[in-house]
């Protein structure tokens, strides 16, 4: 690696320099405790936090960031999967690292896509995914014993929970329609594994549920459902059938379910206007909506994992709002809402200043207007400009603080997110616009945005970077053989270039639903290697060794027929799988990213050895 001019090594080296909060797991219930996972140096750590209280010092092993907290205070529940590989078995270490159970024995390694205690902590459901299929899980956790099988399907199905007396549990279901991911609710008796009762909006729009009424004898639940095309929550009574939804006609875009304090009867839920968020409260008695918070972010919704969201605002137990908020420019915090606004309870790391980004809507070729974030370097000309294009690619580019992202503007280059077709928060037919088209309607969002960049006097063609992990690592590449007039470098982190050979190699938990996105017929105008005649620019390639959800496989192929087409092409390989952590991680690849564009600017190649 090049050494990187001093003033901009110092102030990357004191970005990645403080540990800062990932997410917040709270413990389902009545007790005032959750787990508060941050990224360190060498990966992610745990705290214990009780309200009121400061939170514990860092517990003694490393804590994945889906990971939860008992009841009791005392294990930490984790998917072991061998350092980053996704598939593994469920284990329960004690807080102090004394003792760790296995609590699947005997079962074959699978991957986790669901994971939550119940409400009175006697136990936990987790959905799990292997070769045979998907299955929900109930484990007795006082004390811990045997898991019990309670729904099993080849179909895909994620994201099980249970009821407060354990009697029942829930899981978003898709065998109503087979590899298309529009789910819907479904109830389970865990004695009788009989199903209780199936609420289906379909062909409107899918369900998804987010948590039972913790009321003894409430037969309710809180679903998301978008029927309207637009996320709502809805409250469902599975035993008469009846449903209250919160249409809320007056607000343009989603209203998002976060969480639900049943007996005040109020919903928690996040407004999201063309990527912008507000903090909602509301009201079971009329249907009506207060405006809690305004200004940065309220959650960020995930897929593929083991939550719904990476962190999401929530109610403590006495019904006090709980606002876990973010921004560009600020790391993640913990706030009480309050009639002054909101009382710091976690305050943000004290991370180097940064550059808030602003936000504006797009039309891309077919008028479809696209979300793009920007930020600049304050008082210089930017060296360049890069383009970031998120994974899932359900998920989000959201205002919440990426020091990737601040390290590309304090080393002068501008800096630009795009949420393209496929992204959430702005409706299902968006989320769904990509489906069909074979990486068509995502290669317009991607010039549409270059195209506005341009406007405002950037992206010139000779130092534009575009950049992206997962999906994001397969729409890099995409983009520089679809694109090539567009970008001088991709940098791409665990990707897809070849998706014939990925599927293959993918584990179970991902396999089924791109086999129907990229179906045979797609493969080739949706890999990147169909395009390699075109690359102009210079490609690095970042892949995990461990990887089953982007097997280096899908790459390898790209990178040989790159090279030897006389191509710039470079592939590292990192000792992890999809997702890593680490602040030493975060550091060594963005000072390699910066390395190799400042090499595009000073007009060298990025392999050397070619």
């Amino acid at each position: 690696m090049d050494a990187i001019p001093a003033e901009i090594d110092a102030v990357l080296s004191r970005r990645f320099d403080l540990p800062h909060l990932l997410t917040v797991r709270p413990v389902v219930g009545d007790v005032d405790l959750a787990l508060l996972i941050e990224d360190h140096e060498a990966g992610s750590r745990a705290r214990i936090w009780r309200g009121g209280e400061e939170p514990s010092a860092p517990l003694p092993f490393p804590v994945g960031v889906g990971a939860i907290l008992t009841r009791d205070g005392k294990w930490i529940v984790d998917l072991d999967d061998g350092g980053g590989s996704e598939v593994g078995t469920l284990v329960a270490t004690a807080v102090d690292g004394s003792e760790s159970i296995d609590l699947t024995p005997g079962r074959p390694a699978f991957v986790l896509r669901g994971i939550e205690a119940s409400y009175d902590g006697a136990a936990i459901v987790v959905t799990v995914v292997d070769e045979e299929g998907f299955h929900v899980l109930v484990i007795p956790a006082e004390p811990w014993g045997p898991p019990r099988t309670v729904y099993s399907s080849p179909i895909e199905a994620w994201y099980g929970q249970i009821s407060p007396d354990g009697a029942l549990v829930s899981v978003d279901t898709t065998d109503h329609n087979p590899g298309v991911r529009r789910p819907a609710l479904t109830v389970v008796a865990t004695h009788t594994l009989e199903t209780v009762a199936v609420l289906d909006d379909l062909p409107a729009g899918p369900v998804r549920g987010v948590r039972f009424s913790p009321i003894a004898g409430d037969p309710r639940i809180l679903a998301n459902t978008e029927r309207t095309g637009y996320a709502r929550p809805v409250i469902w009574d599975f035993l008469s059938g009846a449903r209250q939804d919160f249409s809320l006609p007056d607000l343009v875009g989603e209203v998002i379910p976060l969480d639900w304090d049943a007996q005040r009867g109020r919903v928690l839920a996040a407004h999201v206007e063309d990527g912008i968020h507000r903090l909602l409260e509301l009201s079971e008695a009329d249907g009506g909506a207060r405006v809690v918070a305004e200004g940065g972010s309220f959650a960020n919704p995930d897929v593929a994992d083991l939550h719904p969201f990476q962190w999401a605002s929530y109610y403590a137990p006495d019904g006090a709002v709980r606002m876990v908020r973010s921004s560009w420019d600020s790391p993640l915090r913990i706030e009480q809402a309050d009639e002054s606004g909101g009382r710091v309870l976690i305050a943000p790391a004290p991370v180097p200043p940064g550059t808030p980004m602003r936000s504006t809507m797009v039309r891309s070729a077919d008028g479809t207007r696209v979300q793009l974030w920007l930020g600049v370097p304050e008082g210089r000309e930017p060296l360049g400009t890069v383009l970031e294009v998120h994974g899932g690619p359900n998920l989000v580019m959201i205002d919440g603080y990426d020091p990737s992202a601040q390290a590309w503007i304090d080393a002068g280059f501008a800096y630009a997110a795009l949420n393209f077709r496929g992204s959430v928060t702005f409706g299902q037919a968006f989320r769904e616009g990509f489906w069909g088209s074979g990486g068509d309607r995502e290669i317009e969002d991607v010039a549409a945005a270059i195209g506005w960049l341009r406007d405002q006097g950037l992206a010139d063609p000779r130092s534009t970077f575009i950049t992206g992990a997962s999906f994001g690592g397969h729409l890099t590449l995409l983009s520089v053989g679809r694109l090539p007039d567009l970008f001088a470098g991709g940098l791409a982190h665990v990707a897809v270039a070849d998706w014939t050979a990925a599927i293959a190699e993918m584990n179970p938990a991902v396999r089924s639903v791109w086999t129907t996105w990229v179906p045979p017929e797609m493969v080739e105008r949706y890999s990147a290697i169909s395009y390699t005649e075109h690359v102009t620019a210079s490609v690095w390639i970042n892949q995990g060794a461990i990887d089953t959800r982007t097997p280096i496989v899908g790459v390898q192929r790209f990178v040989d027929e790159l090279g030897e087409r006389g191509g710039d092409v470079v592939m590292d390989v990192f000792d992890g799988g999809h997702e890593p952590t680490g602040l030493h991680y975060l550091e060594h690849t963005q000072r390699r990213m910066t390395e190799l564009a400042l090499r595009t600017l000073e007009g060298r190649r990025w392999n050397s050895n070619q």
